[in-house]
């Protein structure tokens, strides 16, 4: 007789295993997992009393056309949410237990409400974003612009929407919501997006970088989330490394490539645009930008020997045409580095649907899967039939 421990090891393993290649027959499932034909029959049989899998025919087997019977995720067992809170926009994601993508939204952050006012207002953003599904909400998400340290999910850095900062703000939201949310930075939500779906897909150890109205990263080892006691793992933005000490995330903010271009008498509105324009007098604030950018990229390579350096947010978008020549100046800089630069597959929604990963891990914990195949799970191409731009840009 099996012990407990191994029992929901060998639990964990079926389930992972129907995630990441469901539908998919009992054969196939003791085929590549080296469990034995009665364990991987009990399992399935456990799991489909308990309403997690069903089972479908798959396709015929046979010249007589017989077909092999298959299983797959509950997926409208219950449904997540996830949310990435910018200082600019909110990007919200409902997403079935096989991470297939129901609704998205995308509203303008309220960036003068208070902490009570921001949680009252976000709470009721998620409920009308999940709307009839209420009743099926397995767990929520949210990725803030700020470290976030684990233990007790204090929030700091923060300072394009200071408000999350206030303890208030996380426990307001949750008593406004009647549950528990999961709580991150948005960066390192960002790259776990990049992680399962896009850029960083095939990478072991890969960071995240994100520019916009601040500078945000995330970094993972082993495909797991490296945040360290305080949540500051990966911020390079506060090395002092500017003119005078200045802490390079002023450079390379926002709000400091718009207070360069006002220094040269160009007024922009938005500071992707610096980047987009032709005007040669902005030559010299691109130069500065990008120099801030190849010391961020060569700490990152020297701090973790990252595969892929993921480039997000919204400045990261006018940066596209430069990425090759980033890739050359940083290969010149440290020879020995094997990091691929890419732009970030799933462009703005890389937070939302990191936070989506985040809170099926929470409910793929619930339901018996094991740390080790977390990272494993849900199966890459979920977002295939999904029209990601559409996703973004509803309002």
């Amino acid at each position: 007789m099996e012990s407990r421990a191994p029992r929901a090891a060998n639990r964990s393993t079926v389930l992972a295993h129907v995630l990441t290649h469901g539908p998919v027959s009992r054969t196939a499932i003791g085929h590549e997992t080296d469990l034995s034909p009665a364990t991987v029959s009990r399992i399935v049989e456990q799991l489909l009393d308990e309403g997690l899998l069903t089972e479908t025919d798959g396709a015929p087997t046979t010249a007589r056309g017989r077909r092999a019977t298959q299983v797959a995720i509950a997926a409208g067992r219950g449904v997540v949410c996830g949310v990435d809170v910018g200082g600019s926009n909110v990007r919200l994601v409902v997403a079935d237990l096989a991470a297939e993508p129901l609704t998205g939204r995308t509203v303008p952050t309220p960036a003068d409400y208070d902490a009570p006012r921001l949680a009252q207002w976000l709470a009721d953003l998620i409920v009308a974003t999940v709307g009839a599904d209420r009743e099926r909400l397995d767990c929520v998400a949210v990725g803030l612009p700020g470290a976030v340290r684990q233990g007790d999910r204090a929030v700091s850095n923060a300072p394009n929407l200071p408000q999350v900062e206030d303890p208030q703000f996380l426990r307001l939201l949750e008593k406004h919501l009647g549950t528990a949310v999961e709580v991150d930075n948005d960066s390192n939500y960002a790259l776990l997006g990049e992680l399962r779906f896009g850029a960083a897909r095939d990478a072991q150890t890969a960071v995240m970088l994100t520019i916009g109205a601040g500078l945000g990263a995330g970094v993972a080892i082993d495909r797991r989330l490296f945040r360290g006691r305080s949540g500051l793992v990966g911020e390079f933005g506060h090395l002092p490394a500017g003119p005078l000490g200045a802490p390079l995330e002023r450079i390379i903010s926002g709000s400091g490539i718009l207070a360069r271009a006002r220094e040269l008498g160009l007024s922009f509105d938005n500071a992707a645009d610096v980047f987009r324009s032709a005007d040669p007098r902005l030559a010299p604030v691109r130069q500065y930008v990008e120099q801030a950018l190849l010391v961020i990229l060569t700490a990152a390579v020297v701090a973790y020997e990252p595969e892929v350096i993921v480039l997000g947010g919204g400045i990261s978008h006018a940066l596209t045409p430069d990425l090759v020549r980033l890739r050359g100046r940083l290969h010149e800089i440290v020879p020995a580095a094997e990091a691929t630069v890419h732009g970030a597959e799933l462009g703005d929604l890389s937070g939302a649907l990191g936070a989506v990963v985040a809170a099926l891990h929470t409910a793929y914990r619930r339901l018996g899967l094991a740390e080790a195949d977390l990272a494993r799970v849900p199966q890459p191409d979920a977002l295939a039939g999904c029209d990601l731009p559409a996703l973004a840009d509803r309002a």
